[in-house]
This record gives C-alpha cells, sequence and structure tokens, in this order.
C-alpha cells in the first residue's frame, strides 16, 4: 500500500495520476473507491439525481441516432468536421457532439456501445455533455477498431470512478488492473479478533472485490470492510482529540452559594425547564472538577440554550476565572451581548456607567457608576469592527480579567487577544464556526486547558452527533419554555398573484395588531455580498424551472424592500438588514427593531440565528426553495418566541407538485425540530451533512453513510475508545496509525502528531 505508484504504473501513468488526482502511493489509488457500477450488459437507468447542470458524469450508453456534417469554419478557413450523436442511458437521453474527430461516425455508428464523460449542460430544453469524450466497448471476440483512439474490453460489473476530465474513468480501471495484478495483500491493520468479532473480510479481499467484483453481490462484503475502515478511522481521530483534550487539566470552577449564578437565578422572571435544570446540573457538576467539559449542548430553536450556557459562565466568574461566548457572525455576537447584558442586569454592569445602559442618563452632568452589587461581572462585545479606541478598551478589560464574559467572533482567537485566566469556552452554532478556529482557542491557553460548551440550536440526529461530535459529550434540550406558541407555517406559490398579496395582507394585520415582521431574502441583491453568511446556504433541491427556462435570479433585500414601501407595505416602517452594512449599522438596526421602532425588517440569513425579539409574530421567506431545511427551520425560529401565535410563510415559485414544493410543504407540516433534523438527513447529499467545513476532515469519506450505517459508528466509537484506553499513543497498533492517515488525510488526523 505505501509502493510509490511508478513501481506498478510506470512513470508516465503515475505521473498523470499524482498532477490530476494527487495519488502518490499504490494504497492512494487503491482506496479511491467506485461510486457506482455499471453492469455492462445492462444500461439499466441512469440516477435523475445526477441530472445537474455543471455535474461531470460518466455514463455506459448506446448510441441512438449519429448525423455527421462539414461545414464552413467562420471565416472561411477549411471546414468544421462535426459529429453529433443522441445516446440513451436507460429512459434518459443525452446529446453529443465531436468537432474535429471524423472517424466518430464510423467507429460508434447507431447500435454500438461505449462510455462517454463530459459536463452536463442544458441545451434546447434537453441534456448534452459539454466537451464529451468517449471510448467504444468492445464486445466479446470483437477487434479493436477504436478509429483513433483504443476501445475498451470492460469487465461484466464495470466499477464508474470519480474522475477529471484529464483522467477518466477508464483510465482509473486500466491502472486499478495493473497494480492488483502485481499487488500483495497487505497485512490488515484492523486486529484479527476485532475482524472476527465484526464479520469482517480483509483488507485484500476487500480492495481486489470492490474494484473487480465478479458480480454485485461480491461488492456487499467489500462495502461493509471498507465502510468499517472509515468509520473506526473517524472514531480514532474523534476519540483521540477527546484523549488528547484531557492530557492536560481544566481549571475547577466549582459552584458557590452566594455568588453570581445564584443572583442570577434568583432574579429569573420564569421557571427553568425541567430539561435546563437536568443539563444546569450536569454541567455543573463537569464545570467542578478539572477533567475538561466537552459537551455539545443540542436543543430545538427556542429552548433556552443561552440561559443555560450563562448560568456556567456565571459559575466560572464565581471562580474568577472568565468565560467567552464564540458566535459566527458580527450581528449574532452584538445580539448574545446584548442578551446578556439584559438577563443579568446590574449584574452584569460591575464599574461601567449608566450612560451605556440608560438613555435617560444623557440627562446626568456625568456618568453615574453602577457597582449594585459586589458580585456583579462586566460583560464585553470583541468584534473584528471595533473602531480602535474601542479595541483598546475591550482588550485592556479582557486582559485585566475585569471582563468576566467576552463576547465575540473569531477576532477573539485572533493573535493579540490575552486572557487574564479563561476557564470556559462556548460555542454558539458550531455547525457554522468550525473544529479548528474553537480547537485554536483552547491551544494557547497554558498549562490548563479551558472547559468547553458547543451549542447548535440545529438538531442532530444521533449518529451525525456520534459522527461529526463524536469527541464532544452530547446534553439535549428537548422541551419549550412555558408559553410560547407553535409557529403556523404555509407554503405559498409565488406565482399566484391573489396569494401573494395575501401574505402581505397578514403582514400588515400583525403589525396593526401591535407587532412585528421579518422578510427573508436569499441575496443583498445588488451583486454576490462578501458574507457568504448573507446567502442561503445551498443544501436546497435542484433546479425546478421548466425545460429551456431559464431559472431567474434570486431576489435580494435592496430591490424587495423598495417595492414593499411603494406597494404593499407602503406607510409601514421597512428597515433592511444584511452583513454588508457598517457594524455600527447593523447594530443600531437591530436595536431599534427590538425597541419596536422599526414594523418590518427586511433582510438576508443574517437574522437566521440568535436574533431574539419576542414581539415578532410573522415572516416571510422569499424563495424558500433555494434555502435547506435546517437553514428554513432556523429562520421560522425568529418568531413565535413571545407569546403570541406566529405565522411563517415560505413563498416560492416552484411548481406545484415539484420536489422543491413537496419538500416546503413537509418543511411546513413539521414543527418539531428532530424531526425536520431527520427530514434534512433524508433529503440532502450525504457530502452536504458532513460537509468539511463542518467537520474539517470528511472529504475523503466514500462509504459511510450517517443515514444507513449508525450501527457500525456506534461499534467503531466503542472499538477506537478500547484501542485508545489500552494503547492511547498506539504504540502496539502502528497500522491503525497508517489507516487513519489513509482514510481520514494527514489533514483531519490532527492528533495523530500528538502520538
Amino acid at each position: 500500500m505505501d509502493s510509490p505508484l511508478a513501481a506498478a504504473l510506470g512513470g508516465r501513468s503515475a505521473a498523470a495520476l499524482r498532477k490530476h488526482l494527487g495519488m502518490d502511493t499504490v494504497g492512494d489509488l487503491l482506496r479511491h473507491l467506485p461510486r457506482k457500477y455499471q453492469l455492462v450488459n445492462d444500461l439499466g437507468a441512469m440516477d435523475p439525481r445526477e441530472l445537474r447542470e455543471g455535474t461531470y458524469v460518466t455514463v455506459v450508453a448506446e448510441v441512438e441516432r449519429v448525423t455527421h456534417q462539414r461545414r464552413p469554419r467562420r471565416g472561411g478557413r477549411g471546414l468544421l468536421d462535426i459529429t453529433s450523436m443522441q445516446i440513451s442511458v436507460g429512459s434518459i437521453e443525452l446529446g453529443v457532439t465531436f468537432f474535429n474527430q471524423p472517424w466518430r461516425h464510423l467507429q460508434m455508428p447507431r447500435g454500438s456501445r461505449a462510455m462517454f464523460a463530459g459536463k452536463l449542460q442544458r441545451f434546447r430544453g434537453g441534456w448534452q455533455l459539454d466537451t464529451p469524450q468517449a471510448r467504444k466497448i468492445r464486445a466479446d471476440g470483437e477487434d479493436d477498431d477504436g478509429g483513433g483512439e483504443e476501445s475498451l474490453k470492460l469487465p461484466p460489473v464495470t466499477p464508474i470512478y470519480p474522475a477529471t476530465r484529464n483522467v477518466q474513468t477508464w483510465d482509473l480501471l486500466a491502472a486499478v488492473r495493473q497494480t492488483l495484478d502485481v499487488f500483495d495483500d497487505p497485512v490488515d491493520p484492523v486486529p484479527e479478533e476485532i475482524r472476527r468479532r465484526h464479520g469482517l473480510v480483509g483488507l485484500g479481499r476487500a480492495l481486489r472485490d470492490i474494484h473487480l467484483p465478479a458480480t454485485l453481490e461480491d461488492t456487499k462484503p467489500a462495502m461493509r470492510r471498507l465502510t468499517w475502515d472509515e468509520a473506526l478511522a473517524l472514531q480514532l481521530v474523534l476519540q483521540g482529540e477527546k484523549l488528547a483534550a484531557s492530557d492536560r487539566p481544566a481549571p475547577s470552577c466549582p459552584r458557590t452559594a452566594d455568588g453570581l449564578a445564584a443572583a442570577f437565578d434568583a432574579r429569573l422572571p420564569f421557571a427553568l425547564t425541567a430539561g435546563q435544570q437536568k443539563v444546569g446540573a450536569d454541567l455543573a457538576e463537569s464545570l467542578a472538577g478539572t477533567r475538561p467539559l466537552n459537551r455539545l449542548l443540542q436543543g430545538d430553536v427556542g429552548s433556552g440554550k443561552t440561559v443555560v450556557a450563562l448560568r456556567a459562565m456565571l459559575q466560572v466568574v464565581d471562580a474568577g476565572r472568565q468565560a467567552v461566548l464564540l458566535a459566527p457572525t458580527e450581528v449574532l455576537a452584538a445580539q448574545h451581548a446584548r442578551s446578556l447584558r439584559a438577563m443579568l442586569g446590574p449584574l452584569g454592569r460591575a464599574g461601567e456607567p449608566a450612560a451605556l445602559f440608560d438613555d435617560a442618563a444623557d440627562a446626568l452632568p456625568e456618568p453615574v457608576e453602577l457597582d449594585t452589587s459586589d458580585r456583579a461581572t462586566r460583560v464585553v462585545l470583541l468584534t473584528g469592527s471595533l473602531s480602535a479606541k474601542d479595541r483598546r478598551a475591550a482588550l485592556l478589560d479582557v486582559q485585566s480579567g475585569a471582563a468576566g464574559i467576552v463576547v465575540g467572533t473569531h477576532a477573539v482567537i485572533q493573535e493579540g487577544v490575552g486572557f487574564a485566566d479563561l476557564g470556559l469556552v462556548v460555542v454558539d452554532e458550531q455547525h457554522r464556526f468550525g473544529v479548528r478556529q474553537r480547537d485554536e482557542l483552547r491551544s494557547r491557553t497554558g498549562d490548563t486547558v479551558p472547559h468547553l460548551l458547543v451549542m447548535t440550536a440545529t438538531p442532530i440526529p444521533r449518529t451525525v452527533a456520534l459522527t461529526l461530535y463524536g469527541d464532544l459529550d452530547v446534553s439535549v434540550l428537548d422541551e419549550l419554555p412555558a408559553g410560547r406558541q407553535p409557529i403556523g407555517t404555509r407554503a405559498v406559490p409565488g406565482g399566484l398573484p391573489k396569494w401573494l398579496a395575501r401574505v402581505w395582507e397578514r403582514v400588515r394585520e400583525e403589525v396593526d395588531a401591535g407587532h412585528q415582521a421579518y422578510v427573508v431574502c436569499p441575496r443583498i441583491g445588488d451583486d454576490e455580498p462578501a458574507d457568504p453568511g448573507d446567502q442561503a446556504d445551498g443544501s436546497a433541491s435542484p433546479d425546478d424551472a421548466a425545460d429551456g427556462e431559464e431559472r431567474r435570479p434570486p431576489l435580494g433585500v435592496l430591490e424587495v424592500a423598495e417595492l414593499l414601501v411603494a406597494g404593499p407595505l407602503a406607510g409601514l416602517r421597512v428597515e433592511i438588514l444584511h452583513g454588508r452594512l457598517p457594524a455600527e449599522e447593523k447594530d443600531d438596526v437591530m436595536r431599534r427593531f427590538g425597541a419596536g421602532d422599526i414594523d418590518v425588517l427586511v433582510a438576508t440569513t443574517v437574522v437566521e440565528v440568535g436574533v431574539d425579539v419576542p414581539n415578532a409574530t410573522a415572516i416571510v421567506v422569499l424563495d424558500a426553495e433555494r434555502f435547506g431545511v435546517s437553514q428554513l427551520h432556523q429562520l421560522r425560529g425568529r418568531v413565535g418566541r413571545g407569546t403570541s401565535p406566529a405565522s411563517c410563510f415560505l413563498v416560492t415559485d416552484a411548481a406545484p407538485g415539484s420536489p422543491a414544493m413537496t419538500r416546503l410543504e413537509r418543511i411546513a407540516e413539521i414543527s418539531d425540530g428532530f424531526a425536520m433534523a431527520d427530514l434534512d438527513l433524508e433529503l440532502r447529499s450525504e457530502g452536504d451533512v458532513l460537509g468539511t467545513e463542518q467537520a474539517g476532515r470528511m472529504s475523503t469519506l466514500r462509504f459511510l453513510s450517517v443515514r444507513r450505517h449508525g450501527e457500525e459508528i456506534a461499534e467503531a466509537r466503542e472499538v477506537a475508545r478500547t484501542v485508545l484506553e489500552e494503547d492511547p499513543a498506539l504504540a502496539r497498533h502502528p497500522r491503525l496509525v497508517g489507516l487513519v492517515r489513509a482514510v481520514v488525510g494527514d489533514e483531519g488526523a490532527r492528533f495523530l502528531d500528538r502520538l
């Protein structure tokens, strides 16, 4: 597996694989696994999900029609030779055009079979392969008459590989065949006892059967073994990181009977839910110890995670240490800072002037100190857009320890930001933040490592949590605070003027009743936004435009706000919010919206998480089909946060009965966040769910599916935990280190550098 590819293939072929696919060793090639199989004697059907414009595909197809012509080139410089074909893969037809390849119409007449590759494009209402490449398939006993190139003799079960324009699937098949001819089965990295206990075939057998199976049935044990390899490698990384995080002690932060946390509990105007009390007790116990807290707190939108996190932060402050809350955007960071200060009241105003908290203080001759309690602390906001003066003041508060609670974006983890004594890191919306960023903050804290609490309002199915967050323990808040109202949701066909007019009437009715509303658009509207947080997340369903119909550009905040002010919402106080506004202006807009000075806020997805305005009772999401399931659920959670009934309108141009409209109708029927997470997992591709931005280590996984392989993931987690407890440096399992690097990659296997 570690041999250089040149030893098996020769220098020229090895160089092409290295240049275009980054392959250096035999193991690199043999772990480049097929994405599907084609029975050569059965064309079958092409998966309709592959029909996405811009996708590079490889198909085995039959030639249905062939035309050949020569016509003058533009400018009269000779003749242009054109061979056009219509090919079929089951019921799906594709157009293929070859330029200046005059042998093609003779090489592949009507009825012949070939392997075609190219990028899918829409053309005149149909699909075609752009700049195609092809190899004729040679039947048994047929001579090679490939014309300008060699024809193919394919095995009965032909693997179709992830390929590029420069290295096609037939090139990879030839390389694999040649390599397997001289390949010695490797010493298996998974110990025999583990293989026997879990019914796994040997690695050598699995690699041969996954690339060149005699039958499709032979691929099943091979797939199970290689799936298990992926699950085990990933869990070794996750459990290894968890073990490494425990190498250094965390600061002990025991709860006190008469500290800030107790004073905060005493002034809460509501009773904590049973779930909040249970999770709070678990966190309090962990924070009191020296084993680092590593916990994922997940709960549905509005389940009260912020209160739970604040109580944990106050326990840390009571112990004389600091807590930091990281948010993915400045809008969310500012919202958190406002919310924490509002919840703390005088307990969060240590040594700060009244003018910062009370507009009436402008009338005072000089600022009045509000040290109303010896137990008070200070909440400091630290973001990248602060002025130099404000940044210096914030840094001084952080470094001196005057700020017990620090709220910020990634600016908090930049060099130059030092803490007096950091005891707890809280990461909000982990899926938008990134593993490496929160780990970087924890790695720069000296001899101790701060406790870590990761929060997400996107409910995660258990297998996803085990896969993405296997290095964290998991707590769940599965009930809403008392008084929260259900949110009525409806998918609205935007192409029906009467329906759309009724939506805007409903917004007016809510405003007339003293409430407020959001209108959310996929984009800002003038050009591409600088902040990707302004856009729909791209996980929505494929284009539902009719054949030959170009999909219009997504609606933008600027144009929509202008149309609403001049039309259906004329006379209302309408403002805009998006990520490209200056930080001060964004903060001012959110402050005024929270204060009730704005009736309707037209915004991008910058309001997706963390924005808490109980008086907002209606949200209209335009071009809703362009948003993902979890994103729509988050947006819907901006309303229904008070005691009044709330409404969500998902406006779409998707056709009735189309996949996009069906998806929106299913979302409208579901209110439970965990059921929504299951729907998200059902509809989204595996690569979307396990995106590298979220996990930082998933890009090389080929078979592991969080939908189908929950049992394998759980089994591998226990094996990884047992192996690392007995052999934390993997000194007795050196081949498992190689497995991790081969499957997960060096970038993902960061913990191996510590071994």
